[in-house]
This record gives C-alpha cells, structure tokens and sequence, in this order.
C-alpha cells in the first residue's frame, strides 16, 4: 500500500514491528528511567512545592496546574529520546539503514517507520503517566475532570509526531552524537521549563505581562494548553489553533525530514 510522499506502509510497518520486537526484550529498563522522569516532577514539585502554593494557581492546586503539562512533555520525551540516540545508532554504529536499504525500503519508508515507532512510544509513556494522573483524580485531585479527557490520546499522538520529527530532523543533520549535549541542553530542557508547565505564563511578573507572546512560537506551549484544556477545560477557539499551528508544523516537517535523511545517507 503505498502512502502520500510515495511511502511503502507494508515496507514502513516491518521497519515499526523491528523496533517493538528488540522494545519487547528490553522495556522494562527503557521505560523507567523516562516515565519516572515526569512522575518525580509531579510528586516532588506537585506535593513538596504545592504545600507552600496551595490553591493560588487558578483556583488549582500545585499538583492539579502542572500535571497535564507533564503529560504532554512525558509524550515529548519518549518520542524524542526515539528519534535521538536511537536513531544515530542504527544509522551510524549498527549501520541498520544500510541493511534495510538492501532491501526493497527506500528511506521514506525507513523515515515513517521509525516516526509511528517513535510516535508509539511517546504514547506508551504518555497513556502510562495518564493512569498515575487518573489514579490522584480518584483520591480527590481535580486533574482530569473534563469529558473531553478521552481526546487526551490523540492530543499525546500530536505531541510525539511534532517532537518526533523534530528530533528525526535534528539527527539526519549531525554526524557526531555528542551534538545531543546542545539538543537536550538548549532545546528540550528550556521548552521544558518554560512552555507553562510549572508556571502561568500569562501572569504579567513575567517577562513584563509577555511570556505567554513569546511562548507562543515554542511547539511544547502549545501542547501543554491543548493537554490542560482537554484534561480540565475550558475548551475555546484559541485551543483549536493550537491544533492547527501542531498539525502546521508537523506537515512542514513531514516533508523535511525524507530529504535530510536522503542526504545524510548518501553523503
């Protein structure tokens, strides 16, 4: 079956079952060390900051503000660690490309492959940290008392491809994996901190009453609002061209990424 940008999906799904079949030997020490990222945040920052804010953030509590953003980076950094260190290794020390080019695969399908492997496991991570979250609910938080919980998922799914290509793009443009020092160090980590996780970026102390502006052209901000909306509403139209800006950079990336790789492989 063959895909918009000429993309084998039998070919592309081979490259996704490879990656979930040496995932199945070796999850468990994979995915403790990036889902317990997020969950030390939301009980060290959630309980141990919280008991000093109360319930000064928007009528919520410490625990009850940061969660979904810790949701949506959850789905950022299984995605991006995937398409990173993963990635490089298999292209350049495993040389798995070269063996998959071998093959019928062409580097489209080798690119989309990796980005619904990436994708699915930003959401292992994400729909992981989503039970922790549903769990606190239970005892009493407010963290997921919106309907429109059950699109949290999908909002997961945008937030893995947009960070997943991000991250494809980023490796098919270095040749040295200690460049990962500056990708973590200079783009994750600050997205991180300052995309209104921990804090409101519209309170006017910050960056003169301009933090939300600026955070407005970093891809995690919007992930993050879409998340909280979903998870505890209210829903408006501001939300929808979250959407729309997300879904924009994930077709400009899409159509990036194939052609980096190209280049990288064959030169």
């Amino acid at each position: 079956m063959r895909l918009p940008g000429d993309i084998n999906l039998t070919t592309a799904l081979s490259v996704w079952r490879r990656n979930k079949t040496e995932y199945s030997h070796s999850w468990m020490t994979n995915i403790l060390p990036n889902f317990f990222d997020p969950v030390l945040y939301l009980l060290g920052m959630g309980l141990g900051l919280g008991m000093f804010v109360g319930r000064g953030v928007g009528g919520l509590s410490y625990i009850e503000f940061i969660a979904p953003g810790l949701m949506a980076a959850s789905a950022m950094q299984g995605a991006s660690f995937e398409t990173t260190y993963n990635v490089f290794v298999k292209m350049n020390f495993a040389r798995l490309y070269d063996a998959y080019l071998a093959t019928p695969a062409q580097i489209q399908d080798i690119a989309f492959g990796e980005l619904l492997w990436a994708v699915t496991r930003g959401l292992i991570y994400g729909m992981a940290f989503l039970v922790v979250l549903a769990g606190f609910t239970l005892f009493g938080h407010r963290i997921l008392v919106s309907p429109l919980v059950v699109f949290l998922p999908v909002a997961m799914a945008l937030t893995a491809t947009l960070f997943a290509l991000i991250g494809l793009t980023f490796t098919a443009s270095i040749r040295n994996i200690n460049y990962y020092g500056f990708y973590y160090t200079l783009w994750l980590t600050p997205l991180f901190l300052f995309s209104g996780i921990f804090f409101p970026l519209g309170d006017p102390k910050i960056a003169g009453g301009h933090g939300e502006t600026i955070a407005w052209f970093t891809p995690l901000f919007h992930c993050v609002r879409l998340m909280r909306a979903l998870a505890q509403g209210p829903v408006d139209w501001s939300h929808l061209a979250s959407v729309l800006i997300i879904i924009g950079a994930i077709a400009v990336l899409a159509m990036i990424v194939p052609r980096r790789m190209r280049r990288r492989m064959v030169t």
